[in-house]
């Protein structure tokens, strides 16, 4: 898997609470209370720990957290402060290749923050296919799905984000990757193997105060159509050097789309073993 950097981590963190969408985390935290006074999650791409400390305060009092990574150095970064009631367990895992493995043992919820739109369909189609074998429910926060709009606008800006669109869509360690169909392709997986899914816009609203994060998200997207070779180098400099000038003058306000989503199973296997009885006894 691609690696971020645990500073690019720390900046967008902020950004990644505030658009969480409200409902979904609302469904989240309703099934995960539902189902008794302690959960045990998995996050899958933890990185330094952004679903704990955006999901625990919603979630019952005793929460034990296998926290996912391939990234050691993220890893050690990823427990936090203790709290009372929540045990967090770290585990160096390439999930490219042992996503199984990261779902073994108790479980009872299934998360993951901007990971989907890095990885490609058969992985996605592996991810489904283990989660809904054991029938856990999958809370996936902040998948990109190609939408980004700027004020004021450029003549370039569709240009540049077609380029970086198709950027998203080159192997990021899993494969060819989803980019911006992801969201879309795991609802429609989901829901095709029998979940309930709730799912909703977790847009980053970024204004002219947000210095930093606009900052390095231009001079990035500027890499990727250069890179992707879909804008000839002097457009994306020229591109770059008007949106910085922008940014500079407190002119630049974006806004980038994510989706987040919540895939519950419908029914429970006591529920089924039941229904299997009924429909199997004799009638009359």
């Amino acid at each position: 898997m691609s690696g971020f950097s645990a500073e690019w981590l720390a900046l967008r963190e902020p950004y990644d609470a505030r658009a969480r969408n409200r409902d979904v985390l609302a469904s989240v935290a309703a099934a995960a209370i539902a189902a008794g006074e302690a959960v045990g999650v998995v996050d899958l791409a933890c990185g330094t720990g952004s679903t704990l400390r955006a999901l625990a305060p919603r979630l019952p009092v005793r929460q034990d957290w296998r926290l996912v990574d391939n990234d050691l150095s993220l890893l050690a970064r990823a427990a936090g402060k203790k709290t009372p009631g929540i045990a967090v367990t770290r585990i160096p895992v390439d999930l490219a290749r042992d996503l199984e493995a990261a779902l073994d043992g108790p479980v009872n919820l299934v998360t993951t923050s901007a990971l989907l739109d890095l990885v490609s369909a058969d992985w996605l189609d592996r991810l489904v296919v283990e989660v809904a074998a054991r029938r856990l429910p999958f809370y996936a926060a902040l998948t990109y799905d190609g939408r980004v709009t700027f004020d004021p606008a450029d003549p370039l800006d569709g240009a540049v984000i077609a380029a970086v669109n198709l950027h998203q869509q080159t192997d990021k360690g899993f494969g060819p990757a989803l980019g911006p169909r992801a969201a879309e392709a795991a609802i429609e997986r989901f829901e095709a193997a029998g979940y309930a899914v709730v799912h909703g816009r977790s847009d980053w609203q970024l204004l002219p105060r947000d210095h930093d994060i606009q900052r390095d998200m231009l001079a990035g997207w500027a890499g990727a159509a250069r890179e992707i070779g879909a804008v000839l180098l002097p457009d994306a400099a020229a591109w770059l050097t008007r949106r910085r000038d922008l940014l500079a003058a407190g002119r630049s306000t974006i806004t980038v789309g994510h989706v987040d989503i919540f895939a519950r199973p419908i029914g429970t296997r006591a529920a089924e073993r039941s229904q299997s009885k009924s429909t199997s006894s004799p009638s009359g």
